[in-house]
């Protein structure tokens, strides 16, 4: 189906790169107007010029709620509508392994960032479309929301919080034709996890942890390849097209089916791995 999208303005929150860029690109693709907003004006301004005529760039903090409200402002005066609000942007937050150690030094702003963020972004969007005709929200967590570990505590807790957040909006807003769902990515190859687990190293050395750690994770996963950001525009596609006007309150985890459940131990693991078990 091409085209799925025309005649609809959307929002991408975290827009300037990563999953956000490739989801705004696809949506363009697909007909839409779309709204670039992220914290970072120069990649965000260079995302939109590439996207042409029907994309512009709105400089946002989404853990200011007066800033989300500007977004949507801009997004109706720019392109005379919103229909699709795709809550994206998100930090992990310094890593702490044990939780002894945790000092919480930025846990407001990793909430503000990935829980408030979210919300405002959805409370705004639904302020148009419940006037509007109806609309999709799709919010993005994490399989961090899902599975427990240590490390990320502030990271963990805001994407368990999106989670519940949008089946309770779904609840709420379901009556104005606004649907609310959202996206758990897994194993996506963006550079968050890299700024998280290799941020101390020298670039050759992060390099080399990277692809031992990536190896390591499709060895665990029913679906054996590397994730994309081309992964979740897909899925971002479905909600914010018409086929999915019958499902809200949904969670779509976009993980090559880690969360599914580990392969046995052992099957595909990297052989440095494998030898560091015998």
């Amino acid at each position: 189906m091409a085209n799925e999208l025309d005649g609809k303005v959307a929002i991408v929150t975290g827009g300037a790169s990563g999953i956000g860029r490739g989801t705004a690109e696809r949506f363009v693709a697909e007909g839409a107007k779309v709204v670039v907003a992220d914290v970072d004006a120069e990649e965000g301004e260079s995302c939109a010029s590439a996207l042409g005529p029907n994309a512009a760039f709105k400089q946002t903090d989404v853990a200011d709620v007066e800033q989300v409200r500007e977004l949507v402002d801009f997004t109706l005066d720019t392109f005379s509508g919103l229909h699709i609000m795709f809550n994206n942007a998100g930090i992990s937050g310094a890593r702490h392994q044990r939780l002894e150690d945790e000092d919480f030094a930025d846990f407001h702003q990793v909430l503000g960032v990935n829980l408030l963020g979210v919300m405002a972004g959805t409370k705004e969007a639904a302020r148009h479309m419940k006037v509007g005709g109806g609309g999709s929200i799709i919010n993005v967590a994490s399989i961090g929301g899902i599975q427990a570990a240590p490390g990320l505590w502030a990271y963990h807790g805001s994407k368990a919080g999106v989670i519940f957040f949008t089946r309770c909006a779904a609840v709420d807003l379901g009556e104005y034709a606004i649907r609310v769902n959202c996206l758990a990515p897994g194993n996506i190859e963006t550079p968050i996890l890299s700024t998280v687990m290799a941020a101390n190293l020298a670039a050759e050395e992060r390099d080399e942890l990277m692809r031992t750690v990536r190896e390591y994770i499709i060895s665990r996963q029913a679906i054996r390849r590397q994730g994309t950001t081309d992964d979740i525009a897909e899925a971002a596609l479905y909600f914010a097209s018409d086929r999915s006007s019958y499902v809200t309150g949904s969670l779509v985890p976009v993980d090559g089916g880690l969360t599914a459940g580990a392969v046995p131990s052992g099957n595909g693991l990297p052989e440095k791995l494998k030898k560091a078990q015998t």
